[in-house]
């Protein structure tokens, strides 16, 4: 009987396009879809399929169009206070970057699918941040974009909804944890100042001994390195000049007078 009544009201529709009454049912049944778009019709409540980019025509009274957009969508998660795996409480906000593949998935599927991907996009932000470290959140961010892509697609594809990229935006942190990172930072920059301070001077005491093993070796650079600072001090117009003179020269009268 369900038989007999879909043929007969689909053969009513038919008759309806019949000029010259059909005339004004034309303007019911024309679509026009756009190239981004697509319609889906349902046939007295089944579903007949997708329809589009173009100008179509639909049965009158039997069949509907609902229409979806196939561009791709840029959604804003709301911010979402986490408490982290090490047990820092943080704020955080996201974007999703979404489309539709699959028109009839989206209509049969799912009442809202643009709602429904808003919110198992917050749900899985807290749930994936609640599994990481704050470090991990604050250093490895492509990582978590990417876990967070992966699940939110993997919940969304019955829906014939493609998420194509997830981005951590903004990690509020409580004001004593930014301090304590401050004073963390200014500490291991004071450390590192002090490591390159100590090779500095660890370097510059080998190049003094090198120094000191050549001139010991070889007693004329010794002279050579004293006219060369008596000839900077002269540079300088200084009215005194130091000369220093070496002791293996007074070592001679120095060992007369002990006689």
């Amino acid at each position: 009987m369900e038989r007999v009544v879909r043929v007969l009201l689909i053969a009513f529709s038919y008759f309806l396009l019949i000029p010259p009454w059909g005339f004004f049912f034309y303007f019911y049944s024309i679509r026009i879809v756009q190239e981004y778009e697509r319609g889906v019709i349902f046939r007295l409540g089944r579903l007949m399929g997708a329809r589009g980019p173009g100008l179509f025509f639909i049965l009158p009274i039997v069949e509907r169009m609902v229409t979806v957009d196939l561009r791709t969508v840029t959604m804003d998660v709301a911010s979402q206070e986490c408490i982290t795996r090490d047990n820092v409480t943080v704020k955080v906000n996201a974007v999703v970057y979404f489309q539709v593949l699959e028109p009839e998935s989206a209509v049969v599927n799912v009442m809202d699918h643009v709602r429904a991907t808003s919110q198992i996009s917050q749900t899985t932000l807290r749930s994936v941040l609640g599994q990481s470290q704050l470090d991990e959140l604050l250093s490895e961010r492509e990582q978590i974009n990417l876990r967070l892509k992966t699940i939110i697609d993997e919940q969304t594809e019955p829906w014939g909804v493609k998420v194509t990229v997830v981005e951590v935006k903004d990690v509020e942190l409580p004001q004593g944890m930014q301090r304590a990172m401050a004073r963390q930072a200014e500490a291991e920059r004071e450390r590192r100042a002090k490591i390159i301070n100590a090779e500095g001077e660890y370097q510059a005491a080998e190049r003094l001994a090198e120094a000191g093993r050549v001139m010991t070796s070889q007693p004329g650079t010794l002279q050579l390195r004293v006219l060369q600072t008596l000839s900077e001090i002269a540079t300088e117009k200084n009215s005194t000049i130091v000369f220093p003179v070496p002791v293996d020269l007074l070592s001679p009268l120095l060992g007369k007078k002990s006689e």
